[in-house]
């Protein structure tokens, strides 16, 4: 398994995209295709060639609904982010070799999964053994219908919780900004695992 520190590659990016892109005071958010208002639950698409999150209208998103089966427009660059959470029994995600417990794996349509966390260097980046996620998801069925690089398996075993969900990969990025914003020090400080226990205890169910 490969690890890397992540701290200005794509990843910076993507949590940039969450914490940061935020519209000035009195100003409305608008499409990042389009430039049309947008409502507050506004869908999100996935850039594959800037691997970042982009704000969409309900029009434009319609165009990439399809772009997993190759048949949605802009020659799959961009993927509608879904928006269904599944709380999921316990996965053995130790057997992935994964030294955190705080981290979201993401199938990738190329076939790899990758893992992605928080550390005190910064954000972390790992390959996932394919035979260990195999292996994890015939022990946990529903890991097999995530769609990749748009969904993700998030997990949060700190302190000992148990938080192991399918979600929609701006779940992670917006779970990322709030250890963004609150880390202090080598541990986080006092201020940061509180904020992420209340982040997953606000997840909740949708289809």
């Amino acid at each position: 398994m490969t690890t890397r520190t992540a701290p200005g590659g794509a990843l910076a990016r993507l949590i940039r995209s969450s914490a940061d892109r935020r519209p000035a005071a009195g100003a409305a958010e608008v499409c990042d295709l389009c430039a049309e208002p947008l409502s507050e639950d506004h869908p999100h698409l996935y850039d594959t060639g800037q691997a970042e999150v982009r704000c969409a209208c309900r029009a434009c998103s319609v165009l990439f609904a399809d772009a997993r089966h190759g048949t949605g427009a802009g020659d799959g660059q961009f993927r509608l982010i879904p928006t269904r959470r599944i709380r999921l029994p316990e996965v053995d995600t130790a057997a992935l070799g994964v030294p955190v417990g705080l981290v979201f794996f993401v199938p990738r349509a190329d076939g790899s999964v990758t893992a992605e966390g928080p550390s005190p260097a910064g954000a972390m980046r790992w390959e996932v053994d394919a035979a260990a996620w195999q292996r994890a998801v015939a022990g946990c069925p529903p890991l097999a219908g995530m769609t990749p690089d748009v969904e993700a398996l998030l997990v949060n075993t700190v302190h000992g919780l148990d938080h192991h969900w399918i979600v929609p990969v701006d779940d992670c990025f917006r779970m990322l900004a709030v250890v963004r914003r609150e880390w202090r020090g080598l541990s986080g400080g006092g201020r940061m695992w509180p904020a992420v226990e209340r982040f997953f205890e606000e997840l909740t169910e949708r289809p």
